[in-house]
């Protein structure tokens, strides 16, 4: 049986662009630009209303991001603690630029940061693959 995909552009800002993609199990959002002040409260909306709505198992791809600020990485620990308190998974992919801003606040394992997309995937459990 193949996998059902659906992929679609987010309505985000001028500086921050991506989108989702969704398979049976998970999700995978692509982002690219500046994710910070500017940028953060529309890309929080627009998240969250994704993560409600399921799959609950979230890759956030941010291989793409230029620039992430304080209120980026606030933003992204509002979504990684929504998806725990539904019972996902939450995975992030980072650059050097944003694993240096990750590492400077020592949140490498709460965002649980990788390398690429596969080894995101990799690491979902067994029966969410």
């Amino acid at each position: 049986m193949e996998d059902k995909v659906i992929l679609e552009q987010l309505a985000l800002t001028v500086s921050l662009r991506g989108n989702r993609e969704v398979k049976d199990t998970y999700q995978v959002f692509h982002m690219t630009g500046l994710l910070d002040a500017f940028s953060e409260p529309v890309f929080r909306k627009v998240l969250n209303g994704y993560i409600e709505a399921g799959p609950t198992n979230v890759i956030l791809d941010l291989s793409g991001i230029d620039f992430c600020d304080s209120s980026g990485l606030g933003a992204l620990v509002q979504l990684a603690k929504k998806v725990q308190n539904l019972n996902g998974t939450f995975q992030t992919i980072s650059n050097p630029r944003v694993t240096q801003t990750v590492k400077l606040v020592r949140l490498e394992q709460f965002l649980s940061l990788q390398p690429s997309l596969e080894k995101a995937i990799e690491n979902l459990p067994p029966e969410k693959k």
